[in-house]
């Protein structure tokens, strides 16, 4: 007698078999199957509704302002949205995650709020060099988070070449990731003074000042650093189809190359979109226009893109409103709808659902090396499940209970699929209406190869 039984249509990184079914003891998967499905002390049938592995979010910044958002609201969200697991970036508002006893706090801090499970991503403040990433890989840090551009001296600061390079070089021996946000500082900084000079302000300004030669030139300095150094180096967003070839020639050179599409890239475009949003559509790097979205699309289908995120940051409204557009901070929240966004575009393109396990679930662990534990629908993997069903409805943020933001930049926008439950290590944390999971839910996930356990 199992202790769960799953049914309905089980959505693996190469099929969708209807009729299926998962089996789930102590809290992890131990049988996949199709038809009747052996006996179990609780059987939930789902119909047709896919039965998914619940995502993995890349990226996400829980404490970027404070008093807004933290792991109390941003793990809410993830629950309600499919997402079983987070991986948090450390540029928290005054508090730097760059040594191990600031991770160590952070995982402290974030145990007792999180409804979900986190990881967490370890940076470096410039004047230590990486002198910390050694215990910062040992105390559990899931990567190492860096950044060409420097959007904040202390709290995201812009980390030069060379010091880039030595980063690498002491990333490489702990075996983790380096993800490094890829803008060109002088090229922005000197695009933004030139926009200045123009005297335009409105939505445009934005993308005017970030162009794409500014992602392809940081781009190709993080790919290089990454072949000098043997690092695995990852691109942790990127606008602009340009970008997905570099690093797709950099693996057919052999050298260990990712990058990230966040689902704004997929979803949102400059002249419709932001041209509408405004303030609430700015994020770094830009939201592109129509044509750019579509040559992502095409990198997508052709297997390029590595793994999908949301960026995530509630900002409050009044961090998002000024009618100049560079003076609004950027981001903006997605948890929620991540899973229903994807999946809603893949099947309008005709694209396999598959897609949306590989690029939430499987890739991601893989990225994080936590793939033992995490990741796609597997035999000995945690009981991370999403349940999606088949439902046309129109996203609202300002009606969801589970976000603290009251916004979105999908706001109004059409889906076709609606998340019906969510799973975490085999107990129900959200039922489709409510987030069940309390507060402490969640566990620290570190790859096995660092002190602390998983």
């Amino acid at each position: 007698m199992h202790d769960l039984l799953l049914k309905g249509a089980v959505v693996t990184t190469r099929t969708v078999s209807p009729d299926a079914w998962i089996v789930i003891d102590d809290g992890r998967i131990s049988q996949i199957g199709h038809g009747a499905g052996p006996a179990a002390r609780e059987v939930q049938d789902y119909g047709d509704a896919l039965i998914l592995p619940g995502a993995i979010d890349p990226q996400v910044h829980s404490r970027s302002q404070k008093g807004q958002e933290d792991f109390i609201w941003s793990t809410r969200a993830a629950a309600a949205g499919g997402v079983t697991t987070i991986a948090d970036m450390p540029y928290d508002d005054g508090f730097l995650v760059s040594t191990a006893e600031n991770l160590r706090q952070k995982a402290r801090e974030a145990g007792d709020q999180a409804r979900i499970d986190f990881a967490l991503w370890g940076t470096i403040a410039p004047d230590d060099g990486p002198s910390h990433i050694p215990a910062m890989a040992e105390a559990g840090a899931c990567g190492f988070k860096f950044s060409t551009f420097g959007t904040d001296p202390v709290r995201f600061p812009r980390i030069p070449p060379d010091l880039l390079a030595s980063c690498f070089e002491a990333v490489t021996k702990t075996g983790l990731i380096a993800g490094v946000h890829n803008e060109d500082d002088e090229m922005v900084r000197s695009r933004i003074a030139a926009v200045t000079r123009t005297g335009v302000t409105d939505w445009r300004a934005h993308g005017m000042s970030r162009p794409p030669l500014a992602e392809t030139l940081a781009m190709a300095q993080i790919y290089e650093t990454a072949a000098a150094t043997g690092c695995s180096a990852h691109v942790v967003h990127c606008s602009v189809a340009r970008g997905y070839a570099l690093c797709e020639a950099y693996r057919q050179q052999g050298f260990d190359t990712t990058v990230e599409a966040c689902i704004h890239y997929l979803i949102l475009d400059e002249e419709h979109d932001v041209a509408r949003l405004g303030g609430r559509a700015k994020i770094n790097p830009p939201i592109r226009p129509r044509a750019e979205v579509e040559g992502l699309w095409a990198h997508l289908a052709a297997g390029n893109v590595t793994v999908v995120s949301t960026d995530h940051v509630s900002w409050s409204l009044s961090r998002k409103s000024d009618p100049e557009m560079l003076k609004n901070a950027s981001g903006a929240p997605g948890l929620e709808a991540l899973y229903p966004l994807l999946l809603t575009e893949l099947a309008r393109r005709g694209l396999s659902l598959s897609h949306a396990a590989r690029l939430l679930a499987e890739n991601p662990a893989r990225l994080f090396r936590i793939s033992a534990q995490k990741g796609g629908l597997a035999p000995g993997r945690d009981a991370d499940i999403t349940i999606a069903r088949r439902e046309k409805w129109i996203y609202d943020a300002t009606q969801s209970r589970h976000s603290i933001a009251g916004w979105s930049a999908y706001d109004g926008r059409a889906l076709d699929w609606r998340i019906a439950a969510t799973w975490l290590r085999g107990k129900l944390v959200f039922d489709g209406q409510d987030v069940l999971a309390e507060p402490g839910t969640g566990r620290f996930v570190c790859p096995p190869s660092s002190g602390t356990p998983s």
